[in-house]
């Protein structure tokens, strides 16, 4: 998520971009979790992350992503997550929260919830016939048994509808990389904005991870394509972006992506060290020709929206 928020910042230094970053609200590990626990709020740290990548004012940004030491009862949160936890109680609105955050820190572009209530993900897992079910996004997200289906609860969570907004109005709709059961699925299961995404005139673009994580051990790229529509029947995506060296032989992402009405682009855009990180310098020389390919970035901003964690 960071590294496409950041090449998103890189290109709109050339052309103008209107970025709206829409978070997952499910995460309850870590700082997240805790808070979310003892204080009833949406889970902060992933909407922190997206903020701290958009951001201009480096020095706030640092100290926003600065994660207190020690084993008192600070110890773990980052200042960003105590900052928006306190903007949300002052505020009583998290996109009004995320908004003065957005302005503190300077930030090219806006960060939405995908809902403003919090939310958890369950799973049903399999592993030698068995079928087990397990609830949170940490205990998703480590599993080391085969995801059978994902689903939210509660099941039919209300979207935000700042979000519903900015996805139907979008130029382009870019989904991943990231974790794809706990960060860009979880987008496709809230009702309001599935359907914003399906009937939006946006142009689509999907970006595909660099190396299988935990929740993905064993599922192969155009699985990960062929994921995207079993939760969301129908969608039509124009654009995937990945790795020539991470999709090894092309023909058979090619066939996943033309099976959704996509070209495929590869590029690459993976640190140099080899590591399966995205690279924001690199991810943005890819995405800037696709971005300005429909639209003269010299009349007015398009509006760019990333649905991930």
């Amino acid at each position: 998520m960071s590294a496409s928020l950041r090449a998103l910042r890189l290109i709109h230094q050339d052309m103008p971009l209107d970025i709206t970053a829409v978070v997952t609200v499910a995460d309850d590990g870590g700082s997240s979790g805790r808070l979310r626990a003892t204080r009833d709020i949406l889970p902060p740290g992933d909407l922190r992350q997206a903020l701290a990548a958009l951001a201009d004012e480096e020095a706030i940004a640092e100290v926003f992503q600065h994660r207190f030491a020690g084993s008192d009862d600070l110890a773990g949160h980052p200042v960003g997550n105590l900052v928006l936890c306190a903007l949300m109680e002052l505020a009583g609105d998290p996109v009004v929260a995320l908004d003065q955050a957005a302005e503190m820190l300077r930030c090219d572009g806006r960060v939405l919830p995908m809902s403003r209530q919090p939310l958890h993900i369950e799973a049903d897992l399999s592993e030698g016939g068995e079928v087990v079910t397990v609830r949170g996004q940490h205990a998703v997200a480590v599993t080391l048994k085969t995801i059978d289906r994902v689903r939210l609860v509660p099941a039919a969570p209300e979207a935000c509808a700042e979000a519903v907004r900015a996805t139907t109005d979008a130029d382009w709709l870019l989904f991943g990389p990231g974790s794809w059961f706990t960060s860009v699925i979880p987008h496709l299961l809230v009702p309001e904005l599935a359907a914003a995404i399906s009937v939006s005139g946006a142009k689509r673009l999907v970006t595909l991870n660099l190396a299988p994580d935990s929740e993905t051990a064993g599922l192969t790229l155009p699985e990960h394509l062929a994921a995207l529509c079993r939760y969301l029947p129908g969608l039509h995506v124009d654009v995937v972006l990945a790795d020539g060296k991470a999709v090894g032989d092309p023909e058979p992402v090619h066939r996943a992506a033309e099976s959704l009405g996509a070209r495929l682009v590869l590029a690459p855009v993976a640190v140099a060290d080899g590591a399966p990180l995205h690279d924001p310098h690199a991810l943005a020389t890819a995405l800037e020709p696709l971005l300005s390919s429909t639209t003269d970035s010299s009349i007015e901003p398009r509006e760019v929206t990333t649905e991930w964690r």
